[in-house]
């Protein structure tokens, strides 16, 4: 009877040992697993470097070669020299050139006429006014009394008018365009009527000849 009892005490101890056996081989494993996880990679592509050429304001020229974080930086720094030539006879710039060309005084004809009741003013401004030059026809009576002298103007007259009217004292603004108002019976052929009016005839001075 004694014979057929199990024999529990080896089986325990095999039991042991396979366990101890199994976690060895684990911890094996995972050393091994480990140390190949960090061991760095071999790369065989070579590693290219990709200049980047950068022009500045100023003519110089930067070239920065590009290769990961750690690249370094090459600055080439290039001067332009700038010659300006000058050729005789260049033409620069050209310009619109206006030529004004005054006629001569004696080109326009004058006729003064009184449009006072005092004789000789008529005859006095026209010596005043031919000394000037202007081309001056018969003194003339106007056709109506004027209080304010004016001198007017055929077309194209104007500025031998208004010179005219500085001459002998006639504002600006009495510098007019000969129309139906224009106290004269006649303009044909004139350029410049000047009426002389009351304003002109205390300065004037008379002589006995009519008109």
């Amino acid at each position: 009877m004694d014979d057929e009892q199990p024999q529990t005490g080896s089986s325990g101890s095999l039991s042991i040992v396979r366990a101890v056996a199994v976690l060895i081989l684990f911890v094996v494993a995972v050393a091994v697993l480990v140390s190949v996880g960090t061991r760095p990679s071999v790369s065989s592509t070579p590693t290219t470097t990709t200049p980047t050429t950068t022009a500045t304001a100023a003519g110089s020229t930067t070239t920065t070669a590009a290769a990961g974080a750690a690249a370094s930086s090459t600055t080439t720094t290039t001067t332009a020299h700038h010659t300006a030539t000058t050729k005789a006879g260049h033409k620069g710039s050209t310009k619109d050139t206006t030529t004004t060309t005054t006629a001569p005084h004696s080109a326009t004809t004058v006729v003064v006429a009184n449009a006072t009741t005092v004789n000789g003013l008529a005859a006095h401004y026209s010596t005043v006014i031919g000394a000037g030059g202007w081309t001056m026809q018969t003194p003339l009576d106007a056709s109506t009394s004027e209080a304010t002298s004016a001198v007017y103007y055929a077309p194209g007259q104007q500025e031998q008018a208004a010179s005219i009217a500085t001459t002998i004292g006639v504002k600006p603004a009495q510098v007019l365009p000969i129309s139906a108002a224009t106290p004269l019976s006649s303009t044909t052929g004139i350029d410049v009527v000047v009426v002389i009016g009351s304003d002109l005839a205390a300065p004037a001075s008379t002589t006995t000849t009519a008109a």
